[in-house]
């Protein structure tokens, strides 16, 4: 027989057999019909995407003399290497397919695995669900396993569906099951880091911050010891750094995707064994308890905003002051990277524009850098949720504070925090290169007004964002989808030769590719009312809707 018994902290699942994994099948279940639209987008599209791009190979480099001599100058360029990671064999298909895409893959499925087990653990607590199917048959184990499992399904799903596309493509085999594993086995190490930060964490948002700033750092290394010879063993401290280190299509490395699956099965464990450490809805890194007054510092929305998105804040301003200093660094080596083909430069100019290859470098960089700012945009919007679900926003609008009064503080470091990591990545990025190249002046204006330019695109993606959350709260998270849609299409399409139908769907597409490009103001007034849109509709929608 089978009985609910409590603590006073809690309430205890207990079943006959004391199984702790009971409910866990019933809790699948429940979280693939909640990720029944997502999911399979994530699958698709991160799985199908390599082989698009396999596609364009024998355009780019026609003849052999051309395929011979791109290990030799792409291979060799710090700067590429910074951005896609070591290059071990350009000259077929499959290995330019692993080199172009061996790193940004893995990177976007770990963030796909961090939200999934994140969604269905931390934030669960979060809402209050998960003490109330603990207080029935549901072991203490079985909702972790249950998010573990969900997420897994999803990476092995997008590594198999990558493999058997890259197969029907007319690439390797072997190198083709590489890939897809290695990539599979990298989203796994970071189910094993959600794992982990949903115990540490006292709140989602938390535990999601801790696990991509992890992620952030791992990038980082590998990034750091794939550009410097000297320090290249960085990368090996690097999940991402393992998964290029496969080797697909380039004479594979089946070994190193045991110590992907070995850091997998270690942080899952870990996270399995912190977990009876701590009660529903607490964690382990507790939250400090406040003055019993507020400060007055803390007497007005905008100042509890800035307590609330500080944080975050400050973290991401460090993250793209190194990123710029980094490319900044490296950008005067691009000039002699693809030789004699002019398909490859035409794929570079495509990305950045069309006048010389340094700068279409630099203007690469200023959207990439631009498209991540957009991730923290829809962080920042979706704080607002947080604070809404966790009952703090019904209690300050039972005050004097009206909701839009409520709102207007938080959308101000939604946009211009968001400005603020623009600013601070071009101002980096200039001052490094123009010292590099003796034009300090020159290259910091460029850079800065190459950074702003980019601005009204990030923030349609915050204005997409502020309109679901006002609109359709229920459906907040799908801002993450959005935003990564427009990344995937940005960065991926023109090198896949994709319809300009397709391209036109991403707001970055439609910003001047500066510095090399002539500045065109419509495109940027256009996109600047696109995002006063979405923001208006938003406020209305919030005005409108129930609270909670």
């Amino acid at each position: 027989m089978t009985t609910p018994t409590a603590t006073l902290d809690r309430p205890v699942a207990v079943t006959g057999n004391g199984h702790l994994l009971a409910g866990t099948r019933h809790l699948v279940r429940l979280a693939l019909r909640r990720d029944r639209i997502v999911l399979p987008i994530w699958i698709l599209v991160l799985g199908v995407i390599a082989s698009a791009g396999a596609g364009t190979y024998e355009t780019l480099y026609a003849t052999q003399a051309q395929r011979d001599s791109l290990t030799a100058t792409m291979g060799s360029n710090p700067s590429l290497t910074l951005l896609y990671g070591p290059a071990f064999d350009l000259s077929t298909a499959g290995g330019f397919t692993a080199w172009r895409y061996g790193t940004f893959l893995p990177l976007f499925l770990a963030l796909v695995c961090i939200f999934t087990v994140t969604r269905h653990t931390r934030q669960e607590e979060d809402t209050g669900r998960q003490e109330l199917l603990s207080s029935a048959v549901v072991g203490r184990y079985a909702p972790l396993t249950a998010a573990v499992i969900v997420a897994g399904l999803g990476s092995i799903a997008t590594g198999l569906v990558m493999a058997l596309s890259l197969i029907g493509t007319g690439l390797p085999a072997a190198g083709s099951f590489a890939f897809g594993f290695s990539t599979t086995l990298a989203g796994f190490v970071f189910i094993g880091v959600a794992a982990v930060t949903a115990q540490l964490a006292e709140y989602s948002r938390t535990a999601n911050g801790i696990a991509t700033a992890v992620l952030g750092v791992t990038f980082l290394l590998r990034a750091l010891g794939d550009a410097a010879r000297d320090v290249h063993w960085l990368s090996w401290l690097s999940p991402i750094g393992w998964s290029t280190q496969v080797r697909a299509f380039a004479d594979e490395r089946w070994w190193v995707l045991g110590l992907l699956a070995g850091a997998a099965v270690l942080t899952c464990a870990f996270g399995y064994w912190l977990l009876p450490k701590r009660d529903i809805g607490m964690s382990l890194m507790a939250a400090r308890p406040g003055p019993a007054e507020a400060s007055p510092g803390l007497r007005s929305p905008l100042a509890l905003a800035w307590r609330l998105h500080r944080g975050a804040l400050i973290g991401w301003l460090i993250g793209f002051a190194v990123m710029g200093a980094l490319y900044g660094s490296l950008a005067a080596g691009i000039g002699d990277v693809v030789g004699d083909s002019e398909q490859a430069r035409q794929m570079f100019q495509r990305l950045g524009g069309a006048e010389g290859l340094q700068a279409a470098f630099l203007a690469a960089i200023a959207g990439i850098i631009a498209m991540i700012a957009s991730f923290y945009a829809v962080q920042a919007t979706l704080r607002m949720r947080s604070e809404e679900t966790a009952v703090r926003v019904e209690p300050l609008l039972a005050t004097k504070v009206s909701r839009l009064r409520w709102l207007a503080g938080h959308l101000v470091f939604v946009l211009l925090g968001t400005a603020s990591l623009v600013v601070v990545s071009g101002f980096f990025t200039g001052l490094l290169h123009g010292l590099r190249i003796g034009d300090l002046g020159g290259q910091l204006s460029s850079m800065l007004g190459a950074s702003l330019a980019q601005l009204p695109a990030v923030w349609v993606v915050a204005g997409a964002g502020v309109a679901i959350f006002g609109i359709v709260p229920q459906f907040s998270n799908l801002a993450w989808a959005l935003a990564a849609l427009f990344v995937l299409i940005s960065m991926f399409g023109p090198i896949a030769n994709v319809g300009q139908a397709v391209l036109n769907v991403s707001p970055f597409q439609h910003v001047p590719k500066l510095p090399g490009a002539e500045f065109t103001a419509t495109p940027l007034i256009w996109l600047g009312l696109i995002a006063v849109a979405l923001v208006g509709a938003g406020l209305v929608g919030f005005r409108r809707r129930d609270i909670g």
